[in-house]
């Protein structure tokens, strides 16, 4: 007896759709099809005369093929863009590139094996091609995700019509007076020559040697260390605390805490100012156990109290910081405005009395204003610097630790903090009328 199809007696639906999606042979024909059908600039088309909605393309950089963050991104914007379309809205979507910057010149570099002793010409040359080679790449990804956009109209930063517009527009700025040029402390690879954002520090545990110094006393202000004790001016010193020893070039005043106790500690025949509260760490990281603490006073009280450079023809004062802690060191926190963004800040308050000194180049290599020890990288202005607050006596202990220093993320090197020159638009200047235009914008969400 012969089986029986059963589902030839039944009344099923019929259809020409597969039984498989099987999408990855059919989905190119799908994104070639809407691509020849022009299928975007019909919808926009058909749109006109609508409410205008306008969405703005945060531009990807052009270095690299997408990765999931921003397949992600643009699969959203392809959303939001479709529903506005057919919401009853004029909705173009024109998608941008970012095509400037160091990690395109780091990966073309890297790509073609050159040194960077080539030309600046040939080195924007070779950029300029590596990017347009992404933003062609990124784009066919893009379209292969099923987005539709202004594909043919895109917006490069590299355009000259795009930076002539940047040109015009910061022009404008300049002659109201919005534009000034001033220092700010940033972090810098001196391997990779830039300056990088917060979310470009990668924290590692490094070894180095701390150092505790002494600053000898130039000027006690109203005598307040005479009456602590010190019975001998030549013979007190402030002692600070560093982790740096290659900022020491870069020091123009000690910070105290104003509402901490200080005293003045006798010890192997010297007068000692420090915190109260850090005596016994502090003598301890010198191997001093003899020693005794003769009188005490608020931080306040020390303020403009002058001391003596301990390797540089430069006095500088002692100023009050409400940054100063008392988690670690003598309580008397080493000032270099052009290596800190506290330090500058609280040296700002004193400009022009106090100068920001970058005693620090762009390749991390000490300059003429480190005096004896210009040309030295950091590393060994460490040493070098060390040993010569040895001889000079200035030294008052070292000890070797291990702590959290930033790391650039690219090259994965020590990066330095370093005060630059930098362009800057003043807030003040256009407060009001951003205030109002931001008043103007509904926010979603």
């Amino acid at each position: 007896m012969s089986e029986q199809d059963y589902s030839k007696t039944l009344n099923l639906p019929k259809t020409d759709f597969s039984m498989r999606a099987a999408l990855p042979q059919k989905e190119p024909g799908m994104v070639k099809k809407w691509d020849e059908e022009r299928l975007y600039y019909k919808m926009i088309e058909k749109n006109e005369g609508k409410p205008l909605y306008m969405f703005h393309d945060g531009p990807p950089y052009a270095n690299a093929n997408i990765h999931l963050g921003t397949a992600l991104n643009k699969v959203l914007k392809d959303i939001i863009i479709r529903q506005k379309n057919l919401s009853g809205y004029k909705a173009p979507y024109i998608p941008g590139w970012d095509t400037h910057g160091l990690p395109i010149e780091l990966k073309a570099l890297k790509e073609i094996g050159v040194s960077k002793d080539i030309t600046p010409i040939e080195l924007r040359k070779v950029c300029h091609d590596f990017a347009l080679r992404f933003v062609g790449n990124q784009k066919e990804q893009f379209k292969r995700l099923g987005t539709v956009a202004d594909y043919d109209n895109p917006y490069l930063t590299l355009k000259p019509e795009f930076e002539a517009r940047q040109i015009e527009i910061f022009g404008a700025m300049a002659n109201k007076g919005y534009i000034y040029k001033g220092l700010k402390p940033v972090y810098w690879c001196a391997h990779c020559e830039t300056a990088l954002a917060e979310a470009e520090i990668e924290y590692q545990e490094d070894k180095c040697y701390s150092i505790y110094v002494k600053f000898n006393v130039i000027d006690d202000k109203n005598g307040v260390l005479t009456r602590m004790g010190a019975a001998d001016l030549s013979k007190t010193s402030i002692v600070i605390w560093t982790t740096t020893t290659w900022t020491l070039p870069g020091n123009m005043a000690i910070c105290v805490g104003p509402a901490f106790e200080y005293c003045v500690v006798k010890a192997n025949g010297e007068y000692l100012v420090m915190a109260k509260e850090l005596v016994a760490s502090t003598m301890k990281a010198a191997k001093i156990e003899d020693y005794e603490i003769l009188g005490t006073c608020m931080g306040e009280e020390l303020e403009y109290i002058t001391y003596q450079h301990p390797f540089l023809d430069r006095q500088s004062p002692v100023i009050l910081g409400d940054h100063v802690t008392l988690e670690s060191g003598t309580g008397c926190v080493h000032t270099a405005p052009g290596h800190g963004v506290e330090d500058f800040d609280v040296c700002a308050q004193h400009y022009p009395e106090i100068e920001v000194v970058v005693p620090v180049d762009k390749y991390g290599k000490l300059t003429e204003l480190a005096g004896e020890f210009a040309g030295l990288s950091t590393d060994d202005a460490n040493k070098a610097i060390a040993q010569k607050l040895e001889e000079t006596k200035n030294l008052f202990a070292i000890e070797k630790i291990i702590h959290q220093y930033p790391h650039c993320w690219r090259c994965k090197e020590p990066i330095i903090y370093r005060a630059t020159e930098q362009w800057f638009c003043s807030v003040d200047d256009i407060k009001e009328q951003t205030i109002a235009e931001i008043e103007k914008v509904n926010f979603i969400p």
